[in-house]
This record gives C-alpha cells, structure tokens and sequence, in this order.
C-alpha cells in the first residue's frame, strides 16, 4: 500500500492532488492559515481543517511505516525473519494488528515463561502441546508427573514434577496468549458485541454525582460513536475517583438483592472465547491423556482470561478513550471558535468593574485603543458605602461609553447596583455583564505582570474585563485557552493533544479576522501566521522606536522579519491609515501589483477599485482566469468592504429584574440567558442566578437533535423555560421548547460570552478560585453560574473625574454614537 492509496481510503472526500499540494507547500514553511487563504488554487480551495488532516495523515503514515521498519530490524537482528512475515508486517498498516505480530519477538521483562524456558522445561510444554494437538502421544505407562520429574532443576528452583509442569503451564499460556487469531477473536468479540459496565462501589460519596451509573452497561460499539464518547469520559472518572467499579465483557447478568456478583464462569459472552483458546490449545481433546487435558485446558483459560482479555481490555479503553478525547477536543475548539469570534463592542472607552464583597469592587478604566487611564474602589456593604459609590458611578458615566461588569462573585449582585444608579441617574450607558473565566489565571500571569508590573491582581482583573468588552479575541489570546472554561471534560483528556487543537483554533481565529499592527499587542501578534512570540516582540520594539508602521512593506525593516515570514504574515496584518489603502484588506501583498496596473490611469489609483468600484473589477473575466477563479473572488469581496470586521455586530443583552437567586426560579418561568458552554449532551445557560441550568439535548428543540450544536452555541441569546429547580443539588433544568410567541429565534452571538474557570465545565461562579466540577455528568443537571450583559440602551459618553486622564479622550468621542 502507498500513502496515496492508504490516504484515499483513509479521506475519500479530500482529493489526493490537493493533498500532494499541502504536503508540498508544508514542507516549504507555509503555514495552514496562509494556505488556506492564500494557496486555494493548489489546493482546490480545501479549507483550514481539511489542510490539518492532511498533515496529520502524513504524520501518522510515517508514524506506522517507521513502526513497521523498526519490527522488521529488531525480528530480523533475532534472525527470525521470514520472506512471509516480513511482506506480513509491510503490509499491516494497524498499529494494533502491528503490535499482535510483533508480540512473539518482543523483547519482555524476565516472565515466568522465559524463567520456565531458561529452567529447562522448553521441551516439556512442547510435548504438552504435541500431546494434544495429535503430533506425540504418552508412551505406555509414560505419565505427565513421570515425565516431569525428569525435569527437575534443583538450581533453578524445579524441585518436583508438579514445580516443572507449573513451569511448563506457563510456556503453554504465553504460547496461546500471543497467538493472532486468538488475540483478534477477543478483539472483534469486545469490539463488536461487548459492553462496558459499572456499578456502585464501596467508596461511592454521599450525592454522588455518579448516580445514574451505579447499574450500568452500554455497547462498546455504541460508546465508539463520537456523540456518546462523553459517557464513557463521565464512566472513566467515576471509576479513577473510585466511586464506580468498571468491567467489560457481556451483558451483566441479572442481580438479586442478596448476590451483586458480576458475572459467572457461565457468561454467554466468554464461553465461545475460551471455547477457541481451548480448542486451540488441545485440537484432540478425545485421544489426549486426562493429565495432559487438564494443564492444556488451565493454560487455556488463563491464556484467556489474565493475559489476552485483559491486554485487549485495555485496547478497548484506549479506542474508547481516542473517541472520546477526540470529540471532548472537538466539542472545546468549536466553542472556542465561537468564543473568540464573540461581537467586540469596539474602541470606545469602558470601564470594567472587578466584583469584591469584603474588598470592595475595582474599578479601571480604559480608552477607545484599550490603555489604562485610572483606577479605583468601591463598597456596597452599607448604606453610606452605597450612597458614596453611586456618587463616583454618576460621576463615571459622564466619560466613558459602556460600563463592563466582571460575572464572578457578587458580579449579579453589583450589575444591578450599577444599573439602578445609572436609571435614577438619567444615563444611558449600558451596563454588560463580562465573563470572568480565566481572568485571575491572566491577573497573575508574566503577561499581567509585564504589562502591569506596579498594578494589584484585581484591578488587572478589572482592566482585563473592560477589555474583552471592547475586542474578546484580543484580550482572551492572552488566557491560556483550557483556563477559559468552555470544555468537555477538558481534564480527562490528552493534554498534549488538546493544547495542539486549541493553539490551531487561536490561530485560525486570529488569522481570520486579522491584526491590526499599529495596535496589536505582542501576545495577539504572536498568533499571526509565521511571526511567533520573538519577532512579535520584536515588531513591537521596533514599533515604539520608529514609529507607526505606513505600510506593510515596512515590516521588512523590523529585525529578523524575512522575505518568507513576509509572505505569511502580510496579508493578516491591517494598517487603516496605510499609504496604500490595500494594507487595511486580506489582499496579499502579491496581488498589489495587478490591481495597481489595473487601476493605473485613475486619480484615486487603486481606492476606484473599492466599493462601488468593484463593478468594473469584476466584469475582467480574463484577469478571474490569470489570479484563478477563488483569489479572484476573495479580492472582489475585500474590495466590496474594505477593511470589514468578519465577526456579527455586539448586541446588548439584559437578564430579568425580577430574578437573581436560584429560589427565585419557579417551574414555567420564562426567562433570557446566554448559552454559555455546549457539549455533547446538551447546552447550558446562564441566567442570572449564580447558577448555570442544562438544557438537555432531548429539551433544545420540536425536534430530533442529533448534535447540540446544530441548535445553540456559546454566546447565543436564548429564552428558555424553567422545568425543575434543585435547591439542595443547586441544579436547574432548562427547555428552549417554549411556545413560538415566546420565544424569539436565537440571536446572533453578543460578545464574549464564555463559561467561567470550570473543571470540565464545572468550576463556578468564582473564576479560577476552585470549585469543584459537577457538570460534565448527565446527572449534574446545571452548570456554573455566569453573569452577563444588561440594558439595552443607547450608549452615549461616560466616564468620571476621578479619572483626570480622560478628559483628554472627549475630542474623540462622539456623543450618542451607538456601540
């Protein structure tokens, strides 16, 4: 098989020339976002996640044909290599079924069988074995303990016949044990008709959050299915926190109160298999002698049930566990995306409140370009605390054109004391609940300290807040992306795996709305395709000391910034005040000099070909042919919008008055919230009470749904009816089947709506302060809470004296001017 061959089968719907031009353009430096936007004619227009396949299909066909050439080296150094199984080993291309041939050669700690072999009792098994597979038989009066005794080793500590036939057993059980066929039989068997099964142990916790799984079996067949690989994740932790007993094989057989006993040495499921290990091991069982029988049975089993069940017991978890991370993996990258492509409510001046009940609430406020002005504390605990805090929010508003408050601890409680001020104050400005998740992970980190070396963590985490109102991708890329909380069982899984996904997702997201290089931070810069932490930093150095960049062509003044990194990077990179006003579009700087030709003889050069000016480009139907139809028709939609932000427009969002605790839900109560996290088995919402409620998938439509995210995603407005509040588990049920008239068609995502710091969606209210995760379980029937947005008004001016450096930001800002 060649990799074409394997990658066809393996990717039907990618055709292969595209994947020769990925390789190709790979292996030259070219990084995914640049060829999928910029290489489309290559590559057949194959967008950012097929060309990921693509490259970890060649990494994974290296990966088997390095493993294939490492088992034919070591086999054939044992000199056991024949012309069979060498073309046998080339032409697996499982690594399971690699692994299954290269068992007998495998170089193995010091087991019984080889301490039995090195003993001397290599020739006793083998007429064991020939006894009864009809290759010797006994000679008259010749018993199995007669012969056996002439193997005593006194020095190898074989003292008796029944030391030597031990000995000689367990050369019996690693002979069947690393039969093929055997070891295939038991896998297709589990694979295919077993099931995984739990029950109650004796550590189970009070509440357990495992519950539903105290008597449980499902398919393994069934749980391979990415859309149920979750329960297996939810089982798994159940059965490392020792709260579940896990087992495979059968359906379990009936229970009786007094006997929970597994199952019995009569399992239907087990019997065919020993039945093959068995028959295996003696094919005559009517001529073999009645002691030879029963040593070649006993290997048998034991062959069976501690070595070759088990060892594919544990591929069974490792598939189940790949699926499942897999799909946990997919399941946080797609809300990721979702996240960090939030609405920005733009550069207008915001101030982000940090909520505190004993220390106070921090207050920072930023200007329209996200710099920090000023900073200060405020007090709700008593009534003159209040009186002096609605004195500085009246004084704020005048000066700032959106108030940002953080959803961790007292958030709720705070946004509805800002919002009462600012009614009774006559103000418009709106009052948006922001989300916390990962802020105290940033507060703290060498990015915060960095940028705000001499600041307090939490006015970091206030200055933090303001800003992912004003552009949530450009502040959460400084959040490690597992601390935002948007997962599935994000502790369960491969780590490695799971960073490599969320780094591609930052980076496509990044690349695809594009930087702005005059502002951009160095740790948003890091993110563009090609450039990479050092030589963002060093953009950023050369920045301060020469200046704003006036083209794109400048970058190549800055240290160490190549003609390649060039290629890569250019056409993500925005200059709005360029010399050349294609510097503010996705064009490549490649297709500068076609364009400019184009629109030679014209007085606005090539700004006549923007906007209405289009019309002419697109009606060179010759030029479509020499770019290539896709480039053609990404320059056509560029130049329609120069300079357009890809992400929908903020729409504001306010929680019911009447709510704010969990005992003020009652069943029927129809109330807005904001998906907040979306996994597998359904959706859960933030609607004001300290607590997220599930919508369960069966609840998110009048309809089958066969994947949540067909329906909702992180960040949408939803109306949802309340079905079952649970004080004592603190867990709401949601339904979004309310009556048409009800309920209006899910807005647009509004703007960063993450879930907070939770443990696999778990965590709380409190940011990373460390609640323990309950709602990765089906049976957690809510999730953490999540604070958010507020009324709709029309955001004018604000902001306070008591932050003098402001004043400076009124010839800017352009009073009653809609965010």
């Amino acid at each position: 098989m060649t990799f074409e061959t394997w990658f066809k089968s393996k990717y039907p719907a990618i055709p292969f020339r595209s994947c020769e031009a990925v390789l190709a353009l790979a292996a030259e430096g070219a990084t995914i976002p640049f060829i999928a936007r910029y290489r489309k004619e290559q590559t057949q227009n194959l967008d950012e996640v097929a060309i990921k396949e693509v490259i970890e299909a060649k990494e994974e066909w290296d990966e088997i044909k390095k493993r294939q050439e490492f088992i034919v080296g070591e086999v054939e150094h044992q000199k056991k290599l024949t012309p069979e199984l060498k073309e046998k080993i080339l032409t697996t291309f499982d690594l399971n079924l690699l692994e299954d041939l290269y068992l007998p050669y495998k170089q193995k700690r010091k087991t019984k069988a080889k301490t039995a072999k090195e003993a001397g009792l290599g020739p006793l098994a083998e007429w064991i074995w020939n006894c009864g597979n009809g290759l010797d038989k006994p000679h008259p009066g010749q018993t199995l303990a007669l012969w056996a005794f002439t193997f005593r080793n006194e020095e190898k500590d074989i003292k008796d016949a029944e030391a030597a036939i031990e000995g000689a057993q367990d050369i019996l059980i690693e002979r069947l044990s690393e039969m093929q066929d055997l070891r295939q039989k038991v896998r297709d068997a589990l694979f295919k008709t077993g099931y995984v099964r739990t029950t109650k142990s004796n550590k189970v916790k009070p509440n357990s959050k495992f519950e539903n799984y105290f008597s449980y079996h499902e398919k393994i067949e069934a749980l391979l299915l990415p859309q149920n690989s979750h329960r297996y994740l939810a089982l798994r932790r159940g059965w490392t926190e020792e709260e579940l007993t896990l087992t495979m094989g059968g359906v379990p057989a009936e229970k009786s109160a007094e006997n929970s006993a597994v199952h019995s040495a009569t399992d239907p499921f087990e019997q065919p298999l020993i039945k093959a290990f068995e028959s295996a091991a003696c094919s005559q069982p009517e001529s073999t002698p009645a002691d030879v029988l029963a040593v070649l049975m006993k290997s048998a089993r034991m062959a069976y049930k501690t070595y070759v069940f088990s060892s594919i017991e544990g591929e069974v978890h490792k598939a189940l566990k790949t699926v499942a991370d897999d799909a946990a993996i997919q399941v946080f990258s797609e809300n990721l995306r979702k996240l960090l492509l939030a609405s920005p409510f733009g550069p207008k001046a915001v101030l982000g409140i940090d909520p505190g009940i004993r220390t106070g609430c921090k207050l920072a406020a930023v200007d329209d370009s996200g710099k920090f002005l000023g900073t200060t504390v405020i007090h709700l605990q008593s009534d003159e605390d209040k009186t002096k805090a609605a004195t500085l929010l009246s004084e704020s508003s005048k000066t700032v054109r959106a108030i940002a408050v953080g959803n961790g601890t007292a958030g709720r409680e705070t946004e509805v004391f800002v919002r009462k001020v600012l009614k009774e104050q006559g103000s418009d400005v709106p009052v948006v609940m922001v989300s916390e998740s990962g802020a105290s992970v940033y507060s703290a980190s060498d990015v915060a300290r960095e940028e705000f070396p001499d600041l307090d963590l939490t006015v970091r985490g206030a200055i933090s807040i303001a800003r992912r109102l004003q552009d949530p991708l450009s502040e959460l890329v400084k959040v490690d992306p597992k601390s935002i909380g948007v997962g599935q069982y994000q502790h369960d899984v491969s780590p490695h795996a799971l960073k490599r996904s969320l780094d591609f997702v930052v980076e496509s997201c990044v690349n695809s709305v594009g930087v702005a290089l005059n502002t951009a931070s160095s740790h948003l810069l890091a993110h563009v395709a090609g450039i990479g932490p050092v030589l963002a930093k060093s953009i950023v150095e050369h920045r301060s000391k020469k200046g704003l960049f006036r083209s794109r062509m400048q970058l190549l003044e800055v240290p160490r910034f190549s003609q390649k990194v060039f290629e890569q990077a250019a056409g993500f990179l925005r200059i709005p005040d360029s010399e050349n006003p294609l510097d503010n579009t996705s064009i490549h700087p490649e297709q500068y000099p076609v364009l400019e030709k184009l629109a030679a003889g014209q007085t606005e050069g090539v700004r006549a070909l923007m906007g209405s000016g289009v019309a002419e480009l697109k009606k060179k139907s010759e030029l479509r042919e020499e770019i290539g139809p896709f480039t053609f028709d990404d320059i056509v939609r560029e130049l329609e919008k120069p300079g357009r932000d890809p992400r929908e427009d903020f729409v504001l969002f306010q929680f019911r008055d009447d709510i704010h605790e969990m005992k003020d839900l009652k069943p029927g109560l129809l109330c807005p919230g904001i998906v907040t996290n979306v996994t597998n088995f359904g959706a859960f919402v933030d609607i004001g009470v300290h607590q997220d409620g599930l919508v369960h998938i069966s609840q998110l439509a009048n309809k089958f749904v066969k994947d949540p995210r067909e329906v909702v995603s992180p960040g949408d407005h939803v109306k949802v009816k309340v079905l079952e509040v649970n004080l004592e588990k603190k867990q709401i049920a949601l339904t979004l089947k309310v009556q048409e008239k009800a309920q209006p068609a899910p807005q647009p995502r509004a703007h960063s709506r993450p879930s907070n710091d939770r443990n696999d969606r778990g965590g709380g209210r409190d940011r990373d302060r460390g609640r323990e995760s309950r709602n990765d379980n089906r049976n957690d029937r809510n999730a953490r809470p999540h604070r958010k947005p507020a009324p709709p008004p029309k955001p004018k001016m604000i902001f306070n004296s008591a932050f003098a450096s402001l004043s400076a930001l009124k010839k800017d800002l352009k009073p009653g001017k809609k965010p």
